[in-house]
């Protein structure tokens, strides 16, 4: 019975995919040789990555997983998800020939890898290892997957600046 959970990816290898993959998109936006409308797609890219991660989390990762052993970590992820948004709604409307984009840029880096990495991975997943059984976080990462999808789909990046008000509720 374990197997059809083992084929599909967990709600926490699924999050690590994806900051996986946030990371080699900023990586590529750094590149030098980067420019025009590659550097405008693989930005947009990234954006529309990002805006959905955070709002696939705050939608139904962090609901799911709410309890009083996660609650203050995720108060602490909707405020680190706050100040990305915040930035990355800077950084579409900044010219990406601007030196601004680049001082913005090394921004998102260090607070996406303080959250995804630090907070995330080394604090919130060990406690959801311990919480939840493998079919549950299986099932998450299906049901996450999904979202994650469906909002890709809209071009998320476009919602981002009507979201830097205040934090996502959970």
């Amino acid at each position: 019975m374990g197997n059809a959970s083992e084929n599909q990816l967990n709600a926490l290898d699924l999050l690590i995919e994806q900051h996986d993959e946030v990371d080699l998109l900023m990586k590529r936006l750094e590149e030098e040789e980067l420019e025009g409308q590659d550097k405008t797609s693989v930005f947009f890219e990234l954006a529309d990555k990002l805006a959905a991660h955070a709002a696939m989390e705050e939608q139904v990762f962090y609901p799911a997983i709410h309890a009083k052993q996660t609650e203050e970590l995720l108060l602490e992820s909707t405020e680190e998800h706050l100040a990305i948004k915040r930035v990355l709604a800077d950084m579409l409307v900044t010219d990406l020939d601007d030196p601004r984009f680049d001082a913005l840029l090394s921004v998102l880096q260090e607070e996406v890898e303080h959250h995804a990495r630090e907070e995330e991975e080394k604090e919130l997943f060990p406690k959801l290892r311990k919480m939840m059984t493998g079919e549950e976080l299986a099932a998450l990462g299906g049901e996450m997957l999904a979202r994650f999808e469906q909002l890709l789909a809209t071009q998320p990046r476009n919602q981002v600046s009507s979201e830097t008000d205040k934090p996502a509720e959970i």
